[in-house]
């Protein structure tokens, strides 16, 4: 995969012969730079692979149960997702990973987008964020041999977003750091709520916890079963050659990427400001 800064030149020579793109993620490295993406698009279709999580099985019981309209108004979208450090690596990473000129940030560019694509699709990009208030961290000291030399991207992040209506969005992502591996996720609403895993694996569960005046919170399984990444590379491939072939908007095209990037730039200004910054 090309970073970030590279593949906005590569897509926008595209658009300009007439070639539709499918990006890789980020999708850019700043909002500005997916708005001259959707400047240069014109009729063409322009996918980004941060909707890959959203092709399994599990994630469209998510989506179909929640359009149901089973658990009530939304208010809290719980994402969690942070990953122990290993042993010392023999070789770090590459250094674009967690490099802000290369790749506009660390796990947030890298990993977050996914996990903002999958909440904001699940619930029908009908969420509109509008504050940000959060705090990144370069790696901890003791896992400095786990990224390359001058790194200067975040390993870890928390995030608090506000969205209108008073739906919030915790949101915090890390790898590398000194925690018990947990990629646990809620989805809440006024009447019941979902726990899950947004990554595909073994056993997976998706618990739904519904309320009721008699018996107060009854939990049951509302999806069930092994998930494996075939589904999840295949499928947004597959998106964007229906999309192309039949005219329609892709599972995630630069309308709903410019949300993200948005989501991304205003997580890191709000860390570097120390302040709550709003989603422009």
């Amino acid at each position: 995969a090309f970073p970030a800064l590279h593949r906005i030149d590569l897509s926008l020579q595209a658009f300009a012969h007439g070639t539709h793109v499918l990006t890789a993620k980020p999708v850019a490295s700043n909002a500005d730079q997916v708005r001259q993406m959707m400047a240069a698009q014109g009729e063409l279709v322009a996918a980004c692979c941060s909707s890959r999580l959203r092709f399994t099985e599990s994630a469209e019981a998510v989506t179909e149960f929640i359009a149901s309209g089973a658990l009530g108004d939304l208010r809290v979208l719980h994402c969690y997702w942070l990953q122990a450090a290993g042993p010392r690596p023999e070789t770090p990473p590459a250094a674009w990973r967690l490099s802000k000129e290369l790749n506009g940030g660390g796990i947030l560019a890298n990993a977050g987008c996914y996990c903002l694509d999958y909440l904001l699709g699940v619930t029908g990009w009908s969420l509109q964020p509008q504050v940000v208030l959060a705090q990144t961290w370069l790696v901890p000291p003791p896992f400095e041999s786990h990224v390359a030399p001058g790194s200067d991207g975040e390993t870890q992040f928390a995030a608090l977003i506000r969205c209108a209506g008073g739906v919030v969005i915790p949101f915090q992502l890390g790898e590398s750091v000194a925690v018990q591996t947990d990629d646990t996720s809620q989805i809440i609403g006024a009447k019941g709520s979902l726990t899950l895993r947004i990554c595909p694996g073994q056993d997976k569960q998706i618990t739904h916890d519904a309320s009721s005046t008699e018996d107060g919170v009854v939990s049951r399984a509302l999806w069930e079963g092994d998930e494996g990444w075939p589904a999840v590379h295949t499928g947004v491939l597959e998106d964007f050659a229906v999309a192309i072939r039949e005219q329609r908007p892709p599972k995630t095209g630069l309308e709903q990427s410019l949300i993200i990037q948005q989501i991304t730039d205003a997580i890191y200004a709000s860390a570097d400001r120390g302040e709550a910054v709003e989603i422009t």
